[in-house]
C-alpha cells in the first residue's frame, strides 16, 4: 500500500468536517433555547463537566498511547520482516553451491534453485500480506463516512488482486495448489522453504552448517508472521475503546450546557463598558463549544485510526509498499534486470471531500 498520509492541520479538519458541522449545531440548539427561549434551567455548573472533561483526558490520553503502541509494534515487525528478508537473500545466494555436493550440477541448476528460494521467499511475504488484509469483525474504521473518502487516496493491492492471482508469478502449479489448500497459507510456505533446504542439503548443495544458518532465519520468519499475526488476530480491548467513544460524545453534549452560563456571566460584566458585545457575547460559547468539542473527538479519532495497523486506512502500515520493496531488492540481488522487476505500487492522490 503507497499512500497520502494525513498530516496537515488542513487534512484533518477535511477528514472531521462533518463532525464539526454536527458540533455547531449542538452548541446552537442550546444557546438558541437559553437566550431566546429563556430556558435558563438548562444552564448546569461548569465545574462537573470540568471534572469529565478532565477524565476524558485521561482516558482519551491512555486510548492513543495503546494504540500507537500497536502501529509502532507493528511498524518494528514489519521492519524485522525487511532485514530477514534481505539477510535471506544474501545467505541463499551464497550458501547454495557445489562446494560440498558429491554429484556437481550445473550453474544453471544451481541458479534456478536460488531463484526458487527466493521467488518462494516473495511468495511468503505475498501471502502475509494478504492474510493481514483480510477483515475482521472488529476492524470497522474504515465504515465511517469520512473514512470512505480518504480511502480513496489510497492504493491496496490486495482489494483489487486475488491470492491467486498475486502468487502465480512466483509459485509453480503444484506448489500454488498446496498453498490454497492450506488454512494458513504462509506457514505453509516457510514449511516448502524447509523441506526445500532439507532436499538440497541431502544432495549436498547446502553444507549442514549453512543448513543450520538458513533454518534459523526461517525460524526468525516464523516468530515476525507470529507477531504480525498476534496483533492482527488480537484487537484493542472494546471495552477501552467503547466506553472512550460514550465518554467523548457525553462530555461533547453537555458541554454548551456548562459553557453558556460562563460566556453569559463575562457578557453581563462587559455590557457596561461594551454594551452591543456584552449583551451578544453568550453567543460566543458556540465557537468556543465547537473548538473544544472538535479537539476531544479528533484526538479520540486518532486513537480509533491506529488501532488495528493492518486494516488499510491512511496511516497504518504500508505492508504492500514494504513487500514489494523487498521483492525489488531479492530480484535486484539475483541480478535481474529492471525490465523485468516490476514497479512499486502506484500513489492514488485522486479523492474529492
Amino acid at each position: 500500500m503507497f499512500t497520502k498520509r494525513i498530516y496537515s492541520i488542513q487534512d484533518i479538519s477535511k477528514w472531521t468536517k462533518w463532525e464539526t458541522v454536527l458540533f455547531f449545531i449542538i452548541a446552537l440548539i442550546p444557546t438558541i433555547l437559553i437566550e431566546i427561549f429563556d430556558l435558563k434551567w438548562l444552564q448546569v455548573p461548569w465545574t462537573p463537566i470540568a471534572l469529565v472533561g478532565t477524565a476524558l483526558a485521561f482516558v482519551i490520553g491512555f486510548q492513543n498511547n495503546a494504540a500507537y503502541g500497536r502501529i509502532w509494534e507493528a511498524r518494528k515487525i514489519w521492519g524485522g520482516i525487511v532485514n530477514m528478508s534481505r539477510t535471506w537473500g544474501m545467505k541463499v545466494n551464497a550458501m547454495v553451491t557445489n562446494e560440498y555436493a558429491e554429484s556437481k550440477v550445473t550453474n544453471d541448476e544451481l541458479k534456478h534453485e536460488i531463484k526458487t528460494l527466493n521467488y518462494r521467499h516473495i511468495a511468503w511475504l505475498t501471502a502475509l500480506r494478504f492474510a493481514m488484509r483480510q477483515n475482521k469483525s472488529w476492524e470497522v474504521f474504515m465504515e465511517h463516512k469520512s473514512n470512505k473518502r480518504w480511502s480513496n487516496l489510497i492504493h491496496i493491492p490486495e482489494r483489487e488482486f486475488t491470492l491467486s492471482e498475486s502468487l502465480n508469478s512466483y509459485l509453480t502449479k503444484e506448489e500454488k495448489e498446496y498453498i490454497l489448500s492450506k488454512n494458513n497459507k504462509q506457514t505453509a510456505l516457510l514449511n516448502l522453504q524447509s523441506r526445500h533446504l532439507k532436499e538440497l542439503k541431502e544432495k549436498g548443495l547446502v553444507w549442514e552448517f549453512s543448513f543450520l544458518e538458513l533454518e534459523n532465519v526461517l525460524e526468525e520468519l516464523f516468530t515476525l508472521q507470529g507477531k504480525s499475526e498476534r496483533i492482527k488476530n488480537f484487537p484493542y480491548p472494546r471495552q477501552y475503546a467503547t466506553i472512550g467513544h460514550f465518554f467523548v460524545w457525553t462530555f461533547l453534549l453537555l458541554l454548551p450546557f456548562g459553557v453558556i452560563p460562563e460566556f453569559a456571566k463575562i457578557g453581563t460584566k462587559l455590557v457596561d463598558i461594551y454594551p452591543i458585545i456584552g449583551k451578544h457575547f453568550v453567543w460566543a460559547a458556540i465557537p468556543f463549544s465547537v473548538i473544544v468539542s472538535w479537539i476531544f473527538h479528533t484526538m479520540e479519532k486518532i486513537g480509533r485510526a491506529g488501532e488495528n495497523p493492518f486494516e488499510g486506512t491512511a496511516n497504518d502500515v504500508p505492508i504492500s509498499t514494504i513487500s514489494r520493496g523487498i521483492e525489488i531488492d531479492l530480484r535486484q540481488m539475483l541480478d535481474e534486470s529492471n525490465e523485468e522487476i516490476p514497479d512499486q505500487f502506484p500513489e492514488n492522490l485522486h479523492v474529492q471531500m
